[in-house]
């Protein structure tokens, strides 16, 4: 299940991320407000939490990217 997970996320920064895709050009400076992106955060702690965790982990990080929320650096924790 993980590295399906990996593997979909992967297939997303690819083609369909605004930060890894097809479309980086359009953003040279990023479009996430956090460092590492939303995308690349959720893949990172997937591979060191687990599917469950890291999936849970990359919601709750998606939840809190809105307009009123500080540009940061987040890494993941346990």
């Amino acid at each position: 299940m993980k590295y399906l997970i990996i593997g979909l996320l992967t297939i997303y920064q690819n083609t369909l991320s605004p930060d890894h895709g097809l479309t980086k050009g359009l953003y040279p400076c990023g479009f996430c407000r956090f460092y590492p992106s939303c995308s690349e955060y959720t893949l990172l702690a997937v591979e060191r939490l687990g599917s469950f965790r890291g999936l849970l982990k990359g919601a709750v990080r998606l939840f809190r990217c809105n307009p009123f929320t500080y540009p940061d650096y987040d890494p993941v924790l346990k």
